[in-house]
């Protein structure tokens, strides 16, 4: 039962065209505290309208509302307090949250619209550092929110193949690498003569330009600048997808821009046949004044691509394979102009899905408020800090529960839960600092708090196995409960609010206030006193398991059954 559609019909009916049920709808607010209401609604906006005392308009308008389905409904100075029917909408809620199960929320608002998501999208080469978890797990639990949208995400690792960095790499592997010690440890080695690189260049400015003669040979089809490019990318892919499985983490494509190569010269075509090409000191430059945006560098001087070359073809074979609802771009703020350029061509061009591009954007990732570098050699494994907190996680469960079965796979969950979680309740655009202490807390908002009450609710359930937990006529006099079964209730609401905002804290922040509600319940009522009400407590618990379990799936965070 949608009680602020309630509460607007009965607003709207007694306030007679003053406001349109939209205004009134967006001003109603969540009190505080249960005791003040369910529901409110402020009356200052009509003190304008009516030029009364905003106290007086609240009075007036209680006088006349219908209260029907309502508890009570109380004046507090300027404020309209609702209190909902609590026996009907516990039982209207635990009924539909048990029948539902895991479906609960699920709508199918996106009609089945392909969702392509860029995501991920690391470098060739280069180790997957903290710096890469944010698009992939931001970008993973979008797909899942879309999914329960009802749309079709398509996770696309967009990977960092091809580019200037190869010539740089291989330029650097031609002058102080060999074959036996990048098949021994590839990923480090090949970091290493990256940086030396970069090192070396600062006296050495002519190592620039051999390595964009490699990256030219490369985009031309030289055997041994090929050679080297595949061997480098399959042996980072190897390391990636060691990094993906433990993170849960799958793609649907990994369409790196090596796979657009091939069609450059399309994009090229289309921009000249459409007069958008012009020349800027050599380079081929297309003019976006009338944007307010600097032009955008399609080819070098020496008929290179760019990445935005490689971009444009990208939105091309999305747009002709999947004609995208959405078209979206997981990746660092740092990029916000470079997006606003690329969705200007592309609306240049005459892109069907030009105006369904979006970037996602999500903010730095610090450590020890320090930022990360390849270039510079300042880089965090994220394999290695997935597996201290999986360490630290299971030397705490250890410590609480040592008779735990399967102690390493709760291990798991948890200390890798406890590094997804602790970013997605972030909102994204935010900044993070990383510690990873703070992450593994069973206490606060975090991951393991989040899983160890859904573990709880697990456990009370196993002790009552034996009543029959069912999906009607449970009605709950307990007021400690009331507070957990709103918050139940909203969960389809922030189902939506999530995809539209296409925000994962949204979710996170969900679970961390679901389980403290429902933890205050547990500490605060005898959950399994043999009584009357014991099924329809045994439902709420029910109720708020499948809840925790699907909030953290949409994160893409695992809830063991115990801890």
């Amino acid at each position: 039962m949608d009680y602020k559609q309630k509460v607007t019909a009965a607003l709207t009916a007694a306030l007679d065209g003053q406001l349109t049920a939209d205004e009134i709808r967006n001003k109603i607010e969540r009190p505080k505290t249960s005791d003040k209401g369910d529901l409110a609604f402020p009356t200052f906006t009509l003190a304008k309208v009516l030029h009364q005392a905003p106290q007086q308009i609240a009075k007036d308008v209680a006088a006349k509302l219908d209260t029907t389905g309502f508890e009570k409904v109380e004046v507090v100075g300027p404020y309209l307090n609702f209190f909902f029917d609590k026996n009907m909408f516990s039982e209207e809620t635990l009924k539909t949250v048990l029948t539902e199960g895991p479906d609960y929320g699920k709508n199918e608002e996106g009609a089945g619209g392909n969702v392509p998501i860029d995501m991920s999208s690391p470098n060739i080469a280069k180790p997957m550092s903290m710096g890469h978890l944010r698009s992939t797990v931001i970008g993973n639990s979008i797909a899942e929110i879309l999914t329960k949208n009802g749309y079709h995400p398509i996770k696309d690792n967009h990977l960092g193949d091809w580019g200037t960095q190869f010539g740089k790499l291989i330029t650097a592997y031609k002058l102080w690498g060999n074959e036996a010690d990048v098949k021994r440890d590839p990923i480090n080695k090949l970091v290493e003569y990256y940086v030396r690189f970069h090192k070396e260049d600062v006296e050495h400015p002519e190592l620039d330009d051999e390595a964009r003669e490699w990256f030219r040979k490369l985009e031309a089809g030289d055997p041994e600048a090929h050679k080297l490019w595949a061997w480098f990318r399959e042996a980072s892919l190897q390391e990636f997808s060691e990094v993906y499985d433990e993170l849960g983490v799958t793609f649907d494509t990994y369409n790196g821009e090596a796979f657009y190569n091939d069609k450059l010269e399309e994009v090229v075509q289309i921009l000249k046949d459409k007069n958008l090409l012009v020349e800027s000191q050599g380079a081929q430059v297309v003019d976006l004044s009338k944007y307010d945006l600097n032009p955008a560098l399609i080819l070098k001087s020496d008929g290179a691509s760019l990445y935005i070359t490689r971009d444009i073809a990208t939105a091309l074979y999305r747009d002709r394979t999947y004609a995208p609802a959405k078209n979206l771009y997981v990746v660092g703020s740092e990029q916000a102009y470079y997006f606003k350029q690329l969705k200007a061509v592309l609306t240049e061009i005459g892109l069907p899905s030009a105006s369904k591009l979006q970037y996602v954007p999500f903010g730095l990732i610090t450590v020890d408020g320090k930022k990360l570098s390849t270039r510079s050699g300042r880089i965090i494994l994220l394999a290695k800090v997935l597996e201290e907190s999986v360490k630290l996680a299971g030397e705490e469960i250890n410590e609480k529960n040592p008779d735990l079965p399967n102690k390493e796979e709760v291990a798991h969950q948890v200390g890798v839960g406890a590094i997804v979680f602790g970013d997605l309740k972030n909102e994204r655009t935010n900044a993070i600092d990383f510690v990873l202490a703070d992450q593994l807390k069973f206490e606060g908002e975090t991951g393991p708090y989040v899983q160890y009450a859904h573990a709880r609710a697990e456990s009370i359930l196993r002790k009552a196995a034996s009543v029959d937990v069912k999906a009607g006529g449970n009605e709950i006099s307990d007021p400690e409960a009331w507070d957990t079964i709103k918050t139940l209730a909203d969960f389809p609401a922030t189902v939506k609010m999530a995809c539209a905002e296409l925000e994962p804290s949204v979710i996170a922040k969900f679970a961390i206030r679901l389980s403290k509600t429902f933890n205050k319940y547990y500490a605060h009522s005898k959950i399994l006193a043999d009584d009357a009400e014991l099924p329809a407590r045994l439902a709420l618990v029910k109720a708020v398991s499948t809840v925790l379990k699907e909030a953290l799936r949409l994160l893409g965070v695992q809830a063991p059954d115990e801890m």
